[in-house]
């Protein structure tokens, strides 16, 4: 077992030759996965409409679908990164999440479009779980906020191409202005058939990436399953209300994502065409702000000899996005936008700290299934539990044109708890990757 000497642990040699162009491929993978993840969201009305849906089976199919791959396969696929090939893992995912792509272009019915959707999850989460893995071991602990800075712009990335890139093709062919595909396929079809030829080709780099030498492993990746459960069971005071945190954050920022087209056209009565572009480019400017501010709070955290210093960052967004999400509530467009803007650039901040929190303050050996772990309690809440749990608010209000009201009544609720936890983590953190807590 490696004893900690309170410097950081690194690798004989070095962790990889190129390893600005491994982390470009990574930040261009996570890209790809999200947007394929989150297309769906932009056209969902169309989809509604033509498949005869309701809100809640719309719940079902964009949440619960995530929610019941993830719980399942977040896990093993964290274990598996923690002790396998992490390139190999990362390359089977991709291919994952294109083959969910391309089902849900054709996708006949429910059961069929819920597997397509699962699949996209699975591999989409899947794939970051590696992606982080493979980032904190191409550089020492003192630079991975920035490091991991560059992942989480890609996953941004991805979020805001979703509505920006989906948005834009689906305008295209519902206005008649790209041809429909394989013989007059609804724009929603031809958009998702678009994006998985787009990911077949992007995901290529993949091929070339190479895997680095693990850094600040304890018990060894190897170790067995007892050892590495007592590792974990001795960091429960400090992963329990880190996790509460961060999940916390992710009902709020998915139900916005879910539900933020709907109510805009419902309540706004505006159309996809109409606010995908401002959406796409609102969704990425903050989500590349907030990882910036994230990045770097995070490492100057790190410097501060404060214990937990490292979550301070996290708390002050969480705190933020209280008042942000009162979006849906908002009198007009503009503070609609605003206030979405702030809710997911605190997210994005939250995220990218929690994301190094682990990477830095968790062994080797347990980081890939921490993140796994995280994923699928956040897949459970934050996916299946949190679009559902709008439209049962809304319900209790008076039917779906509540959805407004109920979507900031959730986002204000699970902000606040995010807070409490966020706070608590930062007081019983650990003090290094392989110093247990106490």
């Amino acid at each position: 077992m490696t004893i900690d000497t309170g410097a950081p642990v690194l690798p004989a040699a070095t962790a990889t030759p190129r390893p600005l162009w491994s982390l470009l491929a990574l930040t261009l993978a996570m890209a790809i996965g999200f947007t394929m993840m989150g297309s769906f969201a932009t056209v969902q009305e169309s989809v509604k409409a033509e498949l005869r849906l309701s809100d809640a089976m719309l719940g079902i199919i964009h949440g619960a679908s995530a929610a019941v791959a993830l719980v399942v396969c977040s896990i093993p696929i964290g274990m598996l990164v923690d002790r396998f090939k992490r390139v190999r893992v990362l390359i089977a995912l991709a291919a994952l999440w294109t083959l969910g792509t391309i089902l849900t272009a054709v996708a006949e019915g429910t059961t069929m479009l819920f597997v397509a959707r699962m699949l996209t999850a699975i591999g989409t989460t899947g794939a970051l779980t590696a992606a982080l893995s493979l980032t904190a071991d191409l550089c020492a602990p003192a630079q991975r906020g920035r490091a991991l800075l560059l992942v989480n712009l890609g996953k941004t990335l991805g979020v805001a191409a979703a509505f920006g890139l989906g948005g834009w093709l689906f305008g295209r062919f519902a206005g008649g202005m790209m041809p429909a595909i394989f013989g007059g396929t609804s724009a929603w079809r031809s958009t998702h058939i678009v994006l998985a030829i787009l990911s077949t080709v992007l995901i290529l780099p993949l091929l070339l990436l190479r895997e680095p030498a693990r850094q600040e492993v304890a018990a060894g990746t190897h170790a067995p399953f007892k050892v590495v459960a007592a590792e974990l069971w001795s960091r429960r005071a400090f992963l329990i209300p880190l996790f509460v945190g961060q999940v916390s954050v992710v009902m709020a920022d998915n139900a916005a994502i879910v539900w933020a087209a709907p109510v805009l056209q419902r309540q706004y009565g505006l159309q996809p065409g109409d606010f995908a572009g401002w959406m796409g480019s609102l969704i990425f400017v903050t989500g590349v702000g907030g990882a910036v501010l994230g990045g770097f709070a995070a490492d100057i955290g790190q410097r501060s000899g404060m214990r937990g210093g490292l979550l301070l960052g996290a708390v002050i967004a969480a705190v933020l996005g209280i008042p942000a999400a009162l979006f849906p509530i908002s009198p007009n467009v503009p503070g609609f936008a605003v206030a979405l803007g702030l809710l997911t650039l605190s997210g994005a901040v939250t995220g990218l700290i929690t994301s190094v929190a682990l990477t830095v303050l968790i062994p080797n050996e347990l980081r890939g299934l921490c993140i796994g772990a995280f994923i699928a309690i956040a897949g459970l809440i934050g996916f299946g539990i949190a679009p559902s749990l709008v439209t049962w608010v809304s319900a209790v209000l008076g039917g779906e044109s509540q959805l407004g009201p109920a979507l900031a009544i959730v986002g204000v609720g699970v902000s606040v708890v995010s807070v409490f936890a966020f706070s608590l983590a930062m007081r019983r953190a650990p003090v290094s990757a392989t110093r247990p807590i106490g």
